[in-house]
């Protein structure tokens, strides 16, 4: 009977530890809030964390180093000390590179429609079928980007599917009385996101996800030029862009996480090489160029 309940036990925690899919921590700041009760505070990114991390949202079976690390931080500006909350969230996501210890950034955006109601103690329930609550749904939204890029950098186009189920998260939220999630609220907003992400316009900025991570990035422990051959060439295909769509959020998140990172990796190549990064980075890129200029005088 012993045995048999310890093997019991052992199959509950192997199905749990297959369930988690992402290593989300999550921070709540509220210097704003004069209150001297933290406890409602706690359990919100208690139950936070846990809805992140004890969920399935891949269809992969990740094993514990495989976990995806992301970070959310929420900025809370209003509270009313019982159960509603409104503030803003960064939202950032990494992966590791392949043969160091370097985790390059694939999200980092600011969600500043981040409100909703919660009581502690509260169960957040989720359904992929309709809309329960405004938190759980933010979550999820993000949980589906975070896995969908994560699975870009690793094959063509191997978000898609995410992508979409994070589709079905917006489009079930669509009445709800929350800000965040509609079009015509502002052009840097959830409905943006998924509509970007599945817009063919922006199919190139995804490919290049992948050409970037897979071809460029993993290759250059072995092969450094290569890999940074292969970057050069992923990111000249953002020239393919329709100009137009230049300030959309898709093209801000990815110049979010990688400008900084591009002009690391080529610094210190040749002035030629240098030149023609630059003259790539402020063509697609113009709202960064003065950040570029270090790849002019670098030596």
């Amino acid at each position: 009977m012993i045995k048999k309940l310890l093997l019991l036990i052992c199959i509950c925690l192997t199905i749990n530890a297959e369930a988690q899919d992402l290593n989300a921590r999550v921070q709540i700041l509220s210097p704003q809030i004069q209150n001297t009760n933290n406890k409602p505070i706690e359990a919100l990114q208690q139950a936070m964390s846990e809805f992140l991390n004890n969920r399935k949202w891949s269809v992969n079976e990740l094993k514990s180093q495989e976990r995806i690390d992301c970070n959310i931080v929420f900025n809370l500006k209003e509270w009313d000390g019982s159960s509603n909350y409104k503030g803003e969230a960064q939202i950032i996501s990494s992966r590791p590179v392949y043969g160091t210890s370097y985790n390059t950034t694939l999200l980092s955006v600011t969600d500043k429609n981040f409100e909703f109601t919660y009581t502690e103690g509260q169960p957040l329930d989720f359904s992929d079928q309709n809309f329960q609550n405004n938190l759980s749904s933010i979550l999820a939204f993000y949980a589906y980007i975070i896995v969908g890029l994560d699975a870009d950098s690793f094959s063509k186009l191997g978000g898609t599917d995410y992508f979409t189920k994070a589709q079905t998260v917006l489009n079930n939220a669509q009445n709800a009385p929350f800000g965040g999630w509609k079009a015509f609220e502002n052009l840097r907003n959830r409905y943006w996101i998924a509509e970007n992400l599945q817009n063919k316009t922006f199919i190139p900025l995804r490919e290049v996800l992948y050409t970037y991570h897979r071809q460029g990035l993993d290759l250059m422990s072995d092969d450094i030029n290569k890999g940074k051959k292969n970057i050069a060439t992923s990111i000249e295909k953002l020239t393919e862009l329709d100009k137009q769509k230049q300030g959309s959020i898709l093209n801000n998140i990815f110049f979010s996480a990688k400008a900084d990172e591009i002009i690391d990796i080529f610094k210190k190549s040749d002035p030629l090489e240098r030149t023609k990064v630059y003259n790539t980075m402020v063509e697609v890129d113009p709202a960064n160029s003065s950040k570029y200029e270090e790849l002019k005088t670098a030596k």
